[in-house]
């Protein structure tokens, strides 16, 4: 009996198949080519129009909008979870009074306030590598520096500055020496001599210093003696202005021996000192030498001190003033912090301050992590530097990487946090978010200040999501199946039959005729 309803049910079973691919064979001869081609343009058509859609969308929110809605959307309702750090938030006006009172120049180049001695430091490096670390636009620069802050119109009537103003001009280094030793000649007090002979000759940092006590003495009393004719005439005027420079210039450069002598707390009562007595001279950033002895000695509320008077909204900001704030606030949470426990209990009131001290720090220079977190070689600074670019990078990591590893978990804390910052980092780069607009001509100016050898850094850039690769996939594959079936549209009428034909043969309930073939 049983046997008897199997071969009823299979005899059943073949004649619906049959049937349906009669249907189906009916249906697909009754279609012509026009079909084809009218089919598959439109699906050209559609997947265009998404890829466009997508690339549009890309472009204006930096991510994918099938990518979003599915995160979005589609994850929470399939039970999914997803953990992030929330976006670090400032006042509106404080954003909007930062952009416009930052109106900077994009790709205005600075003097690197920690720059190398080129005798005792740049030129040793040539002589064990090979290399030459600074370029000839960066040495440029600092030959247009010399002659703006060490000369002025009334060199004629010195003979020793008539000299030095033609050394600064000089490019072969040993024809500057050799102007050096002839001013000196002309005048043995003649202050710019023994600095160019500090930086350019000496081969030791103690003999640098050395120099520049000698340029301490003779800047002293020319210093002295403008003063006292400052409000003869406007020549007089000039000339105090160019020994001011001469005498900051000086003190500045002997506080960074002391500092690299290990003698730091003198450099740092040289460098306040300055600071109290030239306070017009912000521009010169000397805060930022003050800020990394500071950290040498560990003495972090003087840091804070200095932090709250520098990292102002009417300043303009850099990178060691952003990084060193970041690393204050990681200080207090860094040792004990855990991504797993933070993931499970959420980020206290300090963790979160230090994640956003972070994120304000790598929007305005992307760059540094990698060097601070060793993923990226360092090079010797440049003379010159390009706020938010690679080169500032460098400056900063080159100087203070010793102090995030100083702290116990700071890098560590750097590391689970830096990367989720470019994910809010306004696209295109024309927006601001916490600064103002990122500068789009950072990575030409890098390349003219850092050596050839040097791979430049060309952050931030977005990836593009995998959902653009595949939307321009089959844009383009049925872009070109429409081509072949306009072409050809009889051989690809005959295999689309074909597959058609295929698929509608195959049988839709194998369990039940697994059965039915035991039956």
């Amino acid at each position: 009996m049983a046997d008897g309803d199997g071969l009823e049910s299979l005899c059943g079973l073949k004649t619906q198949r049959h049937l349906r691919h009669l249907r189906v064979t009916v249906f697909l001869n009754s279609l012509t080519p026009k079909f084809y081609v009218a089919l598959t343009g439109t699906s050209s058509l559609i997947s265009g129009l998404i890829f466009i859609f997508e690339w549009w969308y890309f472009h204006k929110h930096g991510t994918s909008f099938i990518e979003q809605v599915s995160v979005s959307h589609l994850r929470p309702l399939m039970g999914g979870t997803e953990s992030s750090i929330s976006e670090p938030g400032s006042p509106s006006n404080n954003r909007e009074s930062e952009t416009s009172r930052q109106n900077l120049s994009e790709c205005k180049v600075w003097r690197n306030p920690l720059n190398l001695f080129r005798g005792a430091e740049y030129r040793r490096y040539t002589w064990v590598t090979g290399k030459e670390p600074l370029t000839y636009y960066d040495m440029n620069l600092s030959a247009q520096d010399h002659q703006t802050f060490f000369t002025c119109d009334t060199d004629f009537l010195r003979p020793s500055d008539t000299v030095m103003q033609k050394a600064w001009r000089e490019r072969n280094p040993p024809a500057r020496i050799k102007a050096a030793y002839q001013a000196l000649e002309l005048n043995n007090d003649c202050a710019t001599a023994y600095v160019l002979l500090a930086e350019e000759e000496a081969t030791t940092i103690v003999d640098a210093e050395r120099l520049f006590k000698q340029a301490l003495k003779a800047g002293e009393t020319i210093y002295r003696r403008s003063q006292q004719c400052q409000h003869q005439s406007p020549q007089h005027e000039a000339q105090l202005r160019r020994d001011t420079n001469v005498l900051v210039y000086i003190k500045r450069r002997l506080a960074m021996c002391a500092r690299k002598l290990g003698r730091i707390r003198e450099a740092v009562k040289i460098m306040r000192d300055l600071m109290k007595e030239f306070p017009p001279l912000t521009m010169l950033n000397i805060h930022e030498n003050l800020l990394e002895s500071l950290l040498e000695l560990q003495a972090y509320a003087d840091v804070q001190a200095v932090l709250a008077k520098y990292d102002d909204i009417s300043l303009p900001k850099s990178a060691a003033i952003c990084y060193t704030a970041a690393l204050l606030k990681t200080r207090t949470v860094s040792d004990k912090f855990s991504p797993e426990t933070a993931s499970r209990r959420g980020l206290s009131t300090a963790e979160i301050n230090a994640v956003e001290a972070i994120h304000r720090a790598v929007e305005f220079n992307p760059h540094v992590p990698k060097y601070l977190l060793e993923m990226k070689s360092l090079i010797l600074p440049p003379e010159h530097i390009l706020k938010r670019g690679d080169s500032e990078a460098i400056a900063y990591a080159f100087f203070h990487l010793q102090h995030w590893k100083r702290i116990e978990g700071a890098l560590h804390l750097l590391q689970c946090t830096w990367e989720g910052t470019f994910r809010m980092i306004p696209y295109p780069l024309e927006k601001g978010h916490l600064f103002y607009p990122y500068p789009s001509c950072t990575e030409t100016a890098d390349r003219e200040l850092l050596p050839s050898f040097h791979h430049v850094s060309v952050y931030p850039k977005k990836e593009i999501p995998f959902f653009i690769h595949f939307t321009a996939g089959l844009c383009s594959s049925t872009a070109m199946i429409a081509f072949l079936t306009h072409q050809f549209p009889e051989i690809m009428g005959v295999f689309a039959k074909a597959v058609l034909g295929f698929s509608c043969l195959q049988p839709r309930h194998p369990q039940f005729l697994s059965k039915t073939h035991k039956i």
